[in-house]
């Protein structure tokens, strides 16, 4: 077992391959569709800031930081703070077109999910120092209990709750590896494997 802290750094990310399992502390952001489009044309790919207040809060959480592809379902403390009830793991591959980007631009070293990403994802985390965590799909109410505090929330109003940027502390989440910094993907392996089986027991070897 393999513990990391955020902030996570390039040499902890280099050091691990496909099929580790990890153990996750630390503060990391929920960030899903509406989350990546909105950072891709109001800070990726444009000359002009959108949202300048929420780049500049973003930028010290995602830099050696974590997102996780998540639309939590969310309860409302007495005290006005939130706790999440159900935090499953969002189908990953929506966040293709953005993600490699993403992992550039701001130094993010995990994207937590679940099904895999692909190529393009894949030389990013090659290229920058970054991993692909896999989150057990179907657990949401397991996985809430590994976070311990909701620390903040950006664009709730205007994406709505599950895509705004939750920020949030969690400790002991266990993960495995499945897209590494060295160019290794077990789903790309899984596809591979299955499709090969697949001619074998159809007969088209």
């Amino acid at each position: 077992m393999i513990t990391l802290q955020t902030p996570i750094s390039e040499e902890e990310i280099r050091a691990l391959h496909t099929g580790d399992i990890v153990r996750l502390s630390g503060t990391i952001v929920t960030a899903r569709d509406a989350a990546h489009k909105l950072m891709i044309e109001n800070f990726i790919r444009t000359d002009t800031i959108g949202y300048p207040e929420l780049y500049e809060k973003l930028k010290p959480l995602l830099k050696g930081g974590v997102i996780y592809h998540c639309g939590p379902v969310v309860a409302q403390n007495e005290d006005g703070s939130y706790r999440f009830v159900a935090a499953g793991p969002t189908t990953s591959i929506r966040e293709e077109p953005y993600e490699a980007e993403v992992i550039e631009h701001f130094g993010v070293r995990a994207i937590i999910g679940k099904g895999g990403m692909g190529p393009k994802t894949l030389a990013a985390c090659e290229a920058f120092g970054a991993v692909y965590l896999h989150a057990v799909g179907g657990a949401a109410s397991l996985i809430a209990s590994a976070v311990e505090e909701v620390q903040d929330v950006f664009m709730k109003d205007e994406l709505g709750v599950p895509e705004a940027f939750w920020v949030i502390r969690v400790k002991d989440w266990e993960l495995v590896v499945t897209m590494d910094s060295h160019g290794s993907s077990l789903h790309q392996q899984v596809k591979e494997q299955s499709e090969a089986r697949f001619k074998e027991l159809v007969g088209l070897v």
